[in-house]
């Protein structure tokens, strides 16, 4: 799966999932390890654990194997590698305290 493809994916599947207020940057001129990171909001730490673990099975379902998933027994931010993308999923008080959208738009 090409990366615009894997974004479109990955987007559908946080959107199924009802993450909120979805957003993919591009950050393939200001970084080398990914092309694309996509955040969203979850409601609570139950739901952030709960939408990273279904990106990671269904990326798993369609051949494509997470490098690595991070933050998930915690729930707060959990963050799937997809090598290419970054999936960043936060509780809404994690993504106001570390503003990522702003931090990378820079």
């Amino acid at each position: 799966m090409q990366t615009e493809q894997l974004k479109a994916f990955v987007i559908e599947k946080l959107e199924d999932m009802k993450g909120r207020d979805i957003i993919a940057l591009n950050i393939s001129d200001k970084a080398s390890f990914a092309d694309y990171m996509i955040i969203c909001s979850g409601n609570s730490n139950r739901h952030v654990k709960s939408i990273a673990q279904s990106v990671a099975m269904e990326c798993r379902a369609a051949g494509i194997e997470p490098r690595g998933m991070e933050g998930n027994d915690v729930g707060e931010w959990a963050l799937v590698d997809l090598i290419d993308i970054i999936v960043h999923v936060m509780t809404d008080e994690q993504r106001d305290k570390y503003n990522l959208e702003q931090l990378w738009a820079e």
